[in-house]
């Protein structure tokens, strides 16, 4: 089913597949990290749609995405793009088989600074 996969693919599909079994009805807080930027989306599974998101990528961004600052930063906007939304309490964090350390755990903690319950 899954051999065209790596190991680290299949891990991080089935760790998805677990949270959204364990969390029906919540929004989905989906992080992508790469080597120069920082992604987040919220996703409402049970539609497909993506709610609000922020990225490094953007062009009004100010910052690096390859640094915890700049994680920092991209929490805080999605933080407020998120109140806007309203979903502010019905959310879980899917880290994306990223380890939580260094700018995915900087992301998340500015978004609960933002006024997100995670």
């Amino acid at each position: 089913m899954l051999k065209h996969l790596n190991s680290e693919e299949r891990r991080t599909l089935a760790n998805r597949s677990a949270l959204k079994r364990k969390n029906p009805g919540k929004i989905r807080l989906s992080v992508f990290r790469s080597g120069r930027h920082i992604e987040i989306q919220a996703i409402d599974d049970t539609r497909g749609h993506t709610l609000c998101a922020a990225s490094s990528k953007e062009k009004g961004f100010k910052g690096k995405g390859w640094n915890i600052a700049g994680a920092e930063i991209v929490g805080k906007v999605f933080a407020e793009r998120a109140l806007k939304a309203g979903i502010a309490d019905n959310c879980y964090f899917d880290r994306g088989g990223f380890r939580y350390h260094g700018r995915v755990k900087a992301l998340c903690e500015a978004i609960r600074a933002g006024g997100v319950r995670i």
